[in-house]
């Protein structure tokens, strides 16, 4: 049964809308990277902030604020007018709502915190509610009087790809008609410091897959995607419907580390290989791999070894952190959503999305096929491109995705959930 993505809201570090963020993205634009100071004492952390001017609370729902609520409503209403007439379609109890996260509020949580050490007291503002990594669904639910199922997943960073492949469950379950998914994170002091507490924040931007990298950046950002069992109003280059189709996916759990990655990348592998089994695909026909690509050193070393395991041949690949920063809960759908734009209208040249580095493989490390600025698709044939998400615990997700009508897998999706390697 094809799953289709038919309408995207997004904002990141590259900036709002489908058209600036494609743009930026094809570029390979690393403008919203920025240093800043006051998130870990006595540093300036390159990050990749939104500084498109978020939306306010909806009226009624004051006590939802948050920044994380008003980063995911400004993904939101870049797409209301399709939301609502989904709804109109098939009816507040037929539309499910599955996000990731992991900060939720709790930036208002530790500034409400900060202030009663202060003080003696609270903030009236204060809401325990605004923290719960429910917050989000719960915020989407409420503004657009949706009863469907709505929840929130938070497996580290593969919060939002593991939501896309749940909420495609719902779909194939019968339980929804549609379903909002995607994630949402915003900067935090918790986040930055946790990383920079493992030695894992680089000062300067990011340098994924370089002998010369050396820690991540964090960012914030939203994607949030309308998806259906009916293609939606996505445009082809030639002005032809050519719906985007979220093939399959494939998820593993090595368990090896409470934070580092099983260092031959057999769980990753796990990962891209049920992805490929669930939809039917060949490794010898992906046309591109949005890599997890962190730039620490031990994920940058599995991912290649990995990579070089599933596609021998070479696959063209890049890493988007560079251009948003490590979105954590919100990375594995807004990297879903760069695959979503590369296959989009927005993308008449049939570009692929950059790699932006330094250019300094590492030896150690077999030689992957990053993409350089201006490299495009393979002239012909279906597209088929693979996004990939790891994180802490050793919890890995694969992602495909394709502007063709899915068939139908031979084996049942349930196994792409499966988590032995």
């Amino acid at each position: 049964m094809p799953t289709y993505l038919t309408e995207l809201g997004l904002v990141c570090a590259l900036g709002s809308g489908q058209q600036a963020v494609a743009a930026a993205l094809l570029a390979g634009d690393t403008s919203g990277m920025q240093a800043q100071g006051g998130w870990v004492s006595g540093r300036d952390l390159t990050v990749g902030a939104v500084n498109a001017e978020l939306p306010p609370m909806p009226v009624g729902l004051e006590a939802a604020q948050s920044r994380n609520n008003q980063v995911l409503l400004a993904a939101a209403v870049q797409i209301e007018p399709q939301i609502r007439a989904a709804i109109d379609r098939y009816g507040a109890g037929r539309i499910g709502v599955v996000l990731g996260t992991s900060t939720s509020g709790i930036h208002e949580a530790a500034l409400s915190i900060a202030e009663q050490q202060r003080t003696g007291q609270l903030p009236a503002s204060y809401r325990y509610s605004q923290q719960e990594l429910v917050a989000p669904a719960a915020f989407l639910s409420q503004w657009l009087q949706l009863s469907g199922p709505s929840y929130v997943i938070s497996t580290a960073c593969t919060s939002s790809a593991r939501a896309l492949l749940s909420a495609q469950r719902l779909l194939r379950l019968g339980v929804c008609d549609a379903v909002l998914c995607g994630g949402v994170d915003s900067l935090c002091g918790l986040t930055l410091n946790g990383f920079a507490a493992l030695e894992a924040v680089a000062d300067a931007r990011c340098n994924p897959f370089s002998a010369n990298r050396n820690g991540i950046n964090i960012g914030e950002g939203a994607a949030l995607f309308l998806m259906t069992r009916e293609m939606g109003s996505g445009q082809s280059m030639s002005g032809e419907p050519a719906p985007i189709v979220l093939l399959g996916g494939g998820a593993s759990s090595d368990a090896y580390h409470i934070s580092a990655p099983e260092p031959h990348g057999l769980g990753a592998q796990a990962a891209m290989r049920k992805a490929l089994a669930n939809a039917g695909v060949a490794a010898e026909a992906i046309d591109y791999l949005n890599l997890h690509g962190t730039a620490t050193r031990h994920n940058d070393a599995m991912e290649s070894l990995a990579v070089q395991a599933l596609f021998p041949a070479g696959v063209p690949c890049s890493s988007s952190k560079p251009l948003t920063g490590h979105c954590l809960g919100a990375a594995g759908a807004l990297e879903a959503a760069f695959c979503w734009l590369s296959l989009s209208r927005h993308n008449p040249r049939g570009l692929l999305p950059p790699q932006v580095w330094d250019g300094v493989p590492d030896p150690e490390l077999p030689a992957l096929e990053l993409v350089q600025v201006g490299q495009q698709f393979r002239p012909a044939g279906t597209r088929r491109l693979m996004s990939n998400s790891f994180a802490f615990g050793g919890n890995n997700i694969s992602l495909l995705f394709a502007q063709e009508q899915a068939q139908e897998p031979a084996a049942e999706p349930a196994p792409a959930f499966g988590d032995t390697p």
